[in-house]
């Protein structure tokens, strides 16, 4: 790699793992943020479906199991999407929590590779 000045920077094998850790990183930061959106879709989905389930005045509704709707309690359906909700938005805290170590893990190696190959590398999304 040739710096601003003329002179050749080497690239170390531990340099080469660290760009090669940046980059899983940066892929594991974007499958993180799809999987922290869908996880948020479901979560505002329950919600929607714990309201209209309040509104209703039937005993028994159809909730759906897989590909089949089932005839179940009110009661219980309530239950079971409750239940949902606190699954999914545990599974948020977890992916969010996921996603702010990798993203300082990588803000790490960022130091690193700018500080030795300063404009020689980019490491920014464009």
């Amino acid at each position: 790699m040739q710096q601003a000045g003329g002179s050749e920077t080497q690239v170390t094998w531990e340099d080469q793992q660290n760009i090669n850790k940046f980059g899983r990183l940066n892929n594991r930061l974007h499958e993180l943020e799809d999987e922290i959106k869908i996880a948020k879709e479901a979560n505002e989905n329950f919600e929607d479906a714990s309201n209209e389930l309040i509104l209703t005045d039937e005993e028994v509704v159809r909730f759906q199991i897989g590909e089949v709707f089932g005839h179940l309690a009110k009661d219980e359906v309530e239950a079971r999407i409750e239940k949902m909700q606190e699954t999914t938005a545990k599974h948020l805290e977890k992916l969010q929590d996921e996603k702010e170590s990798v993203v300082a893990e990588m803000a790490e190696l960022k130091k690193i590779l700018y500080g030795k190959f300063k404009e020689s590398i980019n490491l920014e999304e464009d």
